[in-house]
């Protein structure tokens, strides 16, 4: 369990497919405090620490991994966001969040609101994924408001600390992001359908 607050980003060190799995090392600013088999959102991907080596980890992505998210795509160098998990000992600073990837989205459009920056963000409409003003989404794993939301889009305003912070600053139109909805949005939206088809 996460909350969608970016701790730090990490650099893509090396990529190594093995047979439909790849492995990927990377270097972060708190690789000597992660353990073997921790959990670690990337990019809102939960992904298991399974070696550690002087300042680099290493974490192996399945095939169904990497084909919701946009794993696939990265490249030595991609800077990525990371989260370690949840502890229940302090507040709860974003939205309670799994670090499993509903589906990718892809980046419409970036305008600068001179000191902040909206970005619209198109999704699939799958049905069971939905979005509301106001309400939380995660995108790359970063815990974010609702700004707008419509038929297979929504916006989300970002604050300059984000914008700094996290490889969202890296993000052109045309980008593919990992998105998260809303955990509660879920179950309300199943539920509904079920009663809807009883």
């Amino acid at each position: 369990m996460f909350t969608g607050i970016v701790e730090a980003t990490g650099i893509v060190e090396q990529i190594t497919p093995k047979g439909t799995n790849v492995e990927f090392i990377l270097s972060c600013p708190f690789t000597q405090e992660l353990k073997i088999d921790q959990s670690l959102a990337h990019n809102g991907c939960c992904l298991t620490v399974v070696e550690i080596t002087d300042d680099k980890y290493s974490v192996t992505a399945i095939q169904e991994s990497l084909e919701k998210t946009n794993l696939g795509q990265w490249k030595e160098g991609t800077q990525v966001n990371l989260e370690r998990c949840l502890k229940f000992d302090g507040r709860l600073d974003g939205h309670l969040v799994q670090g499993h990837v509903d589906q990718t989205g892809t980046v419409e459009n970036i305008e600068d609101k001179d000191g902040s920056y909206q970005i619209t963000i198109r999704h699939s409409e799958d049905g069971g994924f939905i979005t509301v003003p106001q309400g939380s989404i995660t995108v790359n794993g970063i815990s974010l408001t609702v700004a707008e939301s419509g038929e297979g889009e929504f916006k989300v305003a970002i604050i300059p600390y984000t914008w700094e912070f996290t490889n969202m600053k890296n993000l052109q139109s045309g980008d593919i992001v990992n998105l998260e909805f809303d955990i509660i949005g879920k179950y309300v939206t199943k539920l509904m359908t079920k009663n809807a088809i009883l």
